[in-house]
């Protein structure tokens, strides 16, 4: 089946509300696929298969954030984004660019991204009145950590979810200070080692997910792709991971999430496609 028959078969069913961002690493070191995808032609031919299998959004990131990440500079994201952003754009999909460097966001808008995903949760007060002004939407994610790439440290003291509520509470007032419609904003919780380095954390929020659309009545995307937290419960390596992830994916699914950020496109939009056949939540 080709990339614009899969999607028209995908698109055809009314009842698959929630969407996909496939992942998208056109990194060095990403913990999963780092260096995979880091050739033009590779990401290419990564991204049309993500598409092909269901992706409706295409999310791009340049440089990795997981705690033994090296330092990438927002000249070096660009120029990795430069050499396939015309290709990527031909593919149809939506174009998301994950990144919390100011510059490279600015770069993204000028360039017509639909999104930006910011693990920062757009911490830059700066750029606040760009983003007022920006058509696309954001990605507001939450994190333990203040500013840059996740880090091993504990989870804060007390309740997880009162960090996370006050978290959104303060840069939702932010923004929306700024200018920036909150209608084009989607939350992210924030998992693995954004919320802590323990599992136990990160498996309470993804049992709670519908606390935080009750609480601010905003779209939520949710990333557990292949996530350490999942691997230390099943015991299994990263490319033994999809099966567990998938399982978390519809289990928040189940909350009502909007967004799925996931590595394996295919098997999530089967899966969703299963359960809106049989009518079901699951």
């Amino acid at each position: 089946m080709s990339v614009a028959q899969n999607r028209r078969a995908l698109e055809g069913n009314p009842r698959l509300m929630a969407q996909i961002f496939g992942i998208l690493n056109i990194t060095a070191d990403s913990f999963s696929d780092g260096g995979d995808f880091l050739a033009p032609d590779k990401a290419l031919a990564q991204a049309e298969k993500l598409v092909g299998d269901g992706a409706h959004v295409l999310d791009i990131g340049p440089a990795s954030s997981h705690p033994d990440a090296g330092d990438v500079s927002p000249i070096i994201e660009i120029e990795r984004l430069e050499t396939v952003w015309a290709g990527l754009k031909k593919l149809g999909a939506s174009m998301s660019v994950d990144s919390f460097q100011p510059e490279t966001q600015r770069w993204a808008m000028a360039q017509g991204a639909d999104w930006l995903n910011d693990i920062n949760g757009f911490a830059d007060p700066s750029l606040y009145d760009e983003l007022a002004d920006y058509d696309g939407k954001l990605v507001l994610m939450h994190a333990i950590q203040a500013k840059g790439i996740a880090t091993r440290q504990d989870a804060p003291e007390g309740d997880i979810w009162a960090h996370i509520f006050r978290f959104f509470e303060a840069r939702l007032a932010a923004l929306s200070k700024a200018g920036v419609e909150q209608e084009k904003i989607t939350l992210d919780p924030g998992m693995g080692f954004f919320l802590g380095n323990q599992p136990e954390t990160s498996l309470a929020v993804l049992a709670d997910l519908d606390r935080l659309k009750a609480a601010f009545g905003l779209p939520l995307l949710v990333c557990v792709s292949r996530k350490s937290f999942l691997r230390a419960l099943s015991g299994v390596r990263v490319e033994e991971s999809g099966p567990i992830s998938l399982a978390a994916e519809m289990i928040a699914l189940a909350q009502g999430v909007d967004y799925i950020r996931t590595h394996d496109a295919q098997q999530l939009s089967h899966a969703m496609a299963l359960r809106d056949r049989l009518g079901t939540k699951l």
